[in-house]
């Protein structure tokens, strides 16, 4: 008789354990960064004038999961996307997988984290015919996850090229990303696409060092653009770090690594102010960011009235690149990564 009520006791929480949700996210900041890359999966979207863009994404939904979580759309920078799954692993996007950063988003307690990638080994740098294919992997994506993407909480942001991607995503479909976090971004707004972006919420984050996207002549006219034609400049930030360091007040390898501050949600491992930092708000006012409301609560307060119609063309960007001091300024820019990125990988080969 006892033996019965041991196997009826098993049986009982074995079926209630089996009940309860399982989480593809159920991992925390102290399994460490390898653990919550392993967690991104690989995918790709359609061919689009004969590109086709990859990217690897996170997914939060549990098993039986109606909920509907907002997406982050990623974008890596030059010589982080030669590879499949490079765009993760020279990241620290991952971190947003984990069960901490994951419950900052309050709309849902989750969030998908597609990172897409760049086709460098095409000699693709986020160049602007690549804008069709990447519309076209999002697209899908939304398509084959509709049961879960909330349509309306859709955000965009990435780092060097891949802010420059971000601000010219955000330009040519503005009905679609609810907000954008163009950080060190390698492209100078024009003030004809500035207006564009007139009611999204936009957050730079910049270095006044970067030796690749110049502080004073590249970001900082873009803020001033973005926030004269801007109608929610209030809800608008630009961070800017005087000295750029890891989360833990290690210094990186380069003053243009702005990125890092953004891949710890604005924080530092102590949960404290971010090491160099300062935030300032489109109407000029000092912001106080305050453990754990960072970037991903930020992120959360915005909505659109997009309803994941798929798009074909370039949007506000069909039939032109800018002017040609943007393209100039532009090349300028990708020529000095690459230089960079060179240099440091002969470096590491001494």
């Amino acid at each position: 008789m006892q033996t019965v009520k041991r196997l009826v006791a098993v049986i009982l929480t074995l079926m209630f354990v089996m009940s309860l949700p399982v989480s593809v996210s159920a991992l925390s900041l102290q399994d460490g960064l390898d653990s919550l890359k392993a967690q991104f999966i690989a995918g790709e979207g359609p061919v689009v004038d004969d590109y086709s863009v990859d990217y690897r994404y996170f997914s939060p939904v549990k098993e039986n999961d109606s909920t509907k979580y907002p997406l982050v759309v990623w974008l890596h920078g030059m010589g982080d996307g030669s590879e499949e799954g490079k765009q993760v692993e020279k990241s620290e996007i991952a971190y947003w997988a984990s069960d901490e950063f994951q419950a900052r988003f309050t709309s849902a307690g989750g969030a998908f984290i597609l990172a897409a990638r760049s086709r460098e080994e095409n000699g693709k740098f986020w160049d602007n015919d690549l804008i069709e294919p990447l519309r076209a992997a999002i697209d899908e994506f939304i398509a084959e996850n509709k049961a879960n993407v909330d349509t309306t909480r859709i955000y965009i942001g990435g780092y060097s090229m891949g802010g420059k991607m971000t601000l010219k995503m955000a330009v040519a479909y503005p009905e679609m990303f609810a907000a954008a976090f163009p950080i060190c971004p390698a492209w100078s707004v024009p003030e004809e696409y500035a207006q564009c972006l007139s009611d999204m919420p936009i957050w730079i984050t910049s270095s006044r060092r970067d030796p690749l996207v110049n502080y004073y002549l590249a970001v900082t006219p873009t803020w001033n653009r973005i926030i004269a034609n801007s109608n929610v400049a209030e809800d608008c930030r630009f961070s800017t770090l005087t000295k750029v360091c890891y989360a833990d007040g290690s210094k990186t390898g380069s003053s243009h690594h702005a990125w890092f501050s953004v891949n710890y949600d604005m924080f530092t491992i102590e949960n404290g102010d971010y090491h160099y930092m300062t935030t300032v708000n489109g109407l000029g006012e000092d912001v106080k960011l305050t453990y754990p409301n960072g970037m991903i609560s930020w992120l959360s307060q915005f909505t659109s009235d997009y309803d994941g119609t798929p798009c074909e063309g370039k949007g506000n960007l069909e039939g032109g690149n800018g002017t040609d001091s943007i393209i100039h300024f532009e090349s300028i820019c990708d020529f000095f990564e690459i230089l960079s990125n060179a240099i440091l990988s002969l470096l590491r080969i001494a």
